[in-house]
């Protein structure tokens, strides 16, 4: 027969310690504190087995599951002296969840679950406090009337609020017992109104309504939401544990608090929380009285006149002080714990390992390793690295107020501050004036590039996580909400309008990436700071990994920050980028509008230098490091103007009349670019074009070598080759033109593995190129069928409906694209077995991604500056997770 309930408390628990999977958190956590002889009040926990069940099976329950709560029930009742329902001596009950993996606040509780009209008088008796009492009843009455019976608790908050008013109270701890016997009348009252029915009076019902609410809240929509935020798989299921009931509010020698074991939002070792007298566990959250501190020394900084625990419960204070210790001991973690203080006796009701700041993470692990309580490699995987995000960025000061005016995604972290631009070319305007500034675009793309770097922050009206925008800024460290739906842009009149308010350019906004709000005005900021703990633990996590980590980067400040972030060499530079610049978005058109090859060598020939000089800067910083450089990708339409004002403007700067330019950019329209005429097609159609970036590439190369006296490492991309004859000819192109340059150039021949055929086709490739970055965006696009500037729109359904884990975006497809990763990877070795190996897609900076890359046994992965540090704390972790 299964054991679908497990019982704990008097100094023992049933089962073998580490059953979180089984019993929740909470659970868990309950049986080890009652193993540990802490003083836990006794109880049992239903499993999350009978939530699963529950669920298979339309929402019922197993067929032994009543008995051996009825079993548990009289242990219970033995353990305490007390009865359930027993109208002399009753036994009262907390029922509440516990996931395995913590969820605060996000499912249901019910506290003094046992009270009727006779337990509640025969608990006045029993603890000779009739207010007491009656006070713990009008609490049961909410709180069940809420979670079990579906009543909003505002109906009883009204009826509250409306008789303190009437009486000239302030505090519910002024109510008297006959006002609570009342109020409790005009409760019952509002039920019988609301529901047609009394309130239930039966224990035995109570118990189950509660049990059946607990178990059904794992699906409310709040618990859904939180789960996939959280990657918590819906199939875990939560536990259920009915516990006895502690009292909090026996008077002044009761209390109830929340306490955490260091400062989680520093990560001081210190201890951290708040506790009320005569009160009850929500009273704390509730914000209906101000909660003291713990200790003496937080009353002191706080300036609060109220006496700490540590003050007001010495004694108490002192026992609770050492059970802190005890657990942080035992769990080797911060811990968050409940408690509560019932006539000067300590009873512990939670103890979980405690959310915290990515900050305080950083110390408490550096800390902890440092004490000897905990391995430097334990450290390392302590901290969470997408939360490293929160260090690395500006932030707005979470206790400034906020003025929102739009909401979207939280398409790239940290905030700026700037006045509003509608126009790339105005963004760089200003911006060299001085002037910081938001770029808010409908959408951006490839031309917008010179406005985006310009601008402090980026907010565009359409677009999901990775469209150009969100990708664009998240490499730029710019931060960025995209899919803003709200705004409605009219260029015309250079404004934008979001719930009825107005903005026009030149007016002050802040851009929160980290939340996805744009809020008016100036908003506080706080600005990042890497502590010591920050690069003790980098350290820690390099030693231990073996994948390299490089940067997508091509702008010397984007190098230059990715290096001071740990970056050891460029998985990607995008030259295309480089042509969109003022200086040069001229000279790339006049050799797409040339009519014959003659005509584009001699337009390549003016942005040679410029591109030369690029390179140059790049080798500087870089130093001996790597540096893999993509050739032109994009088809070059993109490169052309498209709006009527834009075309007019280019005709007059280049001479070329109105009718030509429209005629070339018809000429060059595709009906899907993504598959079309771009990538090493363009070297193909073109060599010029690639011939001219190998020889500004390998000029610099030499240049920087004759300066410095180290040669640069470059590594030369071709992107989207299909065949191995396509970069077999492309090759030889560029060993042509390195053959002409003085001073011997080094260099090595690579590809981007962007198209199925690619991968299974890879032992061909590798019979040429001597390393492979796989573009995950891409592969990821022409696995699927999906274009990922548009996919979004419908992405979230896939995954809401489990046809997908996950955006495949954001996270890598592990079985198919990782499958093709991986059948390239092996295939490209049974040519070339050093052939060095990485990838270069928006995934090089996902966790999860990056643990596959190093299962896979790649090279390196190479991800957004910003993002590295990142990708070296979760290398570092996959590393550890494999030994």
């Amino acid at each position: 027969m299964t054991k679908w309930a497990y019982n704990f408390g008097g100094g023992t628990a049933e089962g073998e310690t580490g059953l979180k999977n089984l019993l929740g958190g909470k659970g868990a956590n309950l049986a080890e504190m009652a193993n540990l002889g802490l003083p836990v009040p006794p109880g049992f926990t239903l499993t999350t087995e009978v939530c699963t069940a529950f669920y298979d099976n339309n929402q019922s329950y197993p067929e032994e599951l009543t008995d051996q709560v009825e079993a548990s029930l009289a242990k219970l009742e033995r353990e305490t002296g007390k009865g359930f329902g027993d109208k002399a001596n009753p036994l009262l009950v907390s029922v509440r969840s516990g996931a395995r993996a913590s969820m605060p606040g996000m499912m249901d509780t019910v506290l003094n679950l046992g009270l009727n009209d006779d337990t509640a008088e025969g608990l006045a008796k029993l603890s000779g406090d009739r207010r007491f009492a009656l006070d713990s009843y009008r609490r049961f009455i909410t709180m069940y009337s809420n979670v079990v019976l579906g009543m909003h608790h505002h109906t009883f908050e009204d009826i509250l609020d409306t008789y303190k008013d009437d009486r000239g109270y302030r505090l519910d701890t002024e109510l008297t017992a006959d006002d609570w016997a009342s109020l409790i009348s005009d409760y019952k009252s509002a039920v019988k109104k609301a529901l047609g029915e009394d309130f239930p009076q039966d224990p035995k019902a109570q118990l189950w309504g509660a049990i059946d609410a607990v178990f059904g809240s794992w699906m409310n929509d709040r618990a859904k939401v939180y789960r996939r935020l959280q990657d918590i798989p819906a199939s875990w299921g939560t536990a259920v544990n009915v516990q006895a009931m502690v009292f909090g509010n026996m008077g002044d020698t009761s209390a109830t608090g929340v306490a955490f074991t260091r400062d989680p939002s520093t990560g001081k070792k210190a201890y951290y929380g708040e506790f009320l007298i005569n009160a009850q566990g929500e009273d704390v959250v509730a914000g209906i009285r101000t909660p003291q501190t713990l200790t003496k020394i937080a009353r002191e900084e706080m300036g609060d006149l109220e006496p700490s625990m540590e003050e007001a419960l010495p004694e108490v204070y002192a026992q609770l002080a050492a059970v802190f210790d005890d657990l942080e001991k035992h769990y080797r973690d911060m811990q968050d714990i409940e408690f509560t203080v019932e006539r000067g006796k300590l009873w512990m009701l939670q103890t979980r390992t405690g959310k915290r700041t990515a900050r305080a993470a950083l110390k408490i692990a550096v800390d902890m390793a440092s004490e000897g309580m905990i391995s430097e490699d334990e450290a390392v995987m302590r901290v969470e690295p997408g939360s490293l995000d929160q260090l690395l960025h500006p932030t707005l000061d979470p206790d400034a107020p906020r003025d929102v005016i739009a909401t979207g995604l939280p398409a790239s972290p940290g905030a700026a501050i700037g006045v509003v631009v509608f126009s790339s070319d105005e963004a760089e305007m200003r911006a060299k004036g001085g002037e910081k500034v938001i770029l808010v675009r409908v959408e951006t793309s490839p031309e917008d590039i010179h406005g985006m770097h310009a601008a402090q922050a980026i907010v565009t009206a359409r677009g999901g996580m990775t469209s150009h925008a969100a990708v664009v800024a998240r490499g730029m460290g710019r931060p960025c909400v995209s899919g803003a739906g709200d705004i409605r842009i009219d260029y015309a009149t250079q404004q934008f309008t979001a719930a009825g308010r107005v903005v026009r350019a030149g007016d002050t906004v802040t851009v929160d990436g980290s939340s996805g709000q744009v809020l008016a005005g100036e908003a506080k900021m706080i600005q990042p700071e890497m502590s010591g703990e920050f690069a003790t633990l980098m350290a820690w996590a390099d030693r231990a990994r073996t994948l390299k980590v490089r940067t997508n980067a091509e702008t010397p400040l984007d190098v230059q920050t990715a290096k001071d972030f740990g970056a050891e060499g460029i998985g990607l530079c995008r030259t295309e980028h480089m042509f969109f610049e003022a200086s040069r978005l001229g000279y790339f058109r006049e050799m797409i509008l040339a009519e014959d090859e003659q005509g584009r060598r001699a337009a390549l020939d003016k942005i040679l230098p410029v591109q030369r000089d690029d390179f140059a800067a790049i080798f500087r910083i870089m130093g001996d490091l790597p540096c893999t450089i993509r050739l032109l990708d994009p088809p070059l339409h993109e490169f052309l103007p498209h709006s009527e004002y834009d075309v007019k403007a280019v005709s007059e700067a280049t001479g070329l009349s109105v009718g030509a330019l429209m005629a070339r950019a018809e000429e060059l329209h595709e009906t899907n670019p993504m598959l079309g005429h771009r990538g090493c097609r363009l070297g193909i159609s073109y060599p010029e074009i690639y011939e001219m970036q190998a020889r500004a590439i390998l000029e610099a190369q030499v240049v920087v070598g004759k300066e410095t006296g180290t040669m640069p490492i470059a590594e030369i991309m071709i992107p989207l080759i299909s065949s191995a004859k396509e970069l077999e000819i492309l090759a030889g192109k560029i060993a042509a033109v390195a053959a002409q340059i003085d001073g011997e150039p080094q260099y090595i021949i690579g590809t981007m593995i962007e198209l199925p055929r690619a991968a299974l086709r890879a032992a061909d490739i590798a019979k040429t190129a001597e390393f492979f970055s796989f573009g995950t965006n891409d592969l990821t696009q022409t696995t699927f069928g999906l274009s990922r500037d548009d996919s979004g729109r419908f992405l979230p359904d896939y995954v809401a409906q489990g046809i997908m884990e996950k955006d495949p975006f954001v996270t890598l497809d592990q079985e198919g694209v990782g499958d093709l990763i991986q059948i390239a990877a092996e295939r490209g070795r049974s040519t070339r077995k050093d052939l060095k190996m990485g990838i270069c897609g928006e995934h090089g900076g996902d966790p999860a991604s990056i643990e596959f890359c190093h299962r896979a046994g790649l090279s390196y992965v190479s991800c957004s500056p910003y993002r590295v540090p990142i990708a070296r704390l979760a290398a570092g972790q996959a590393a550890i997770n494999s030994i």
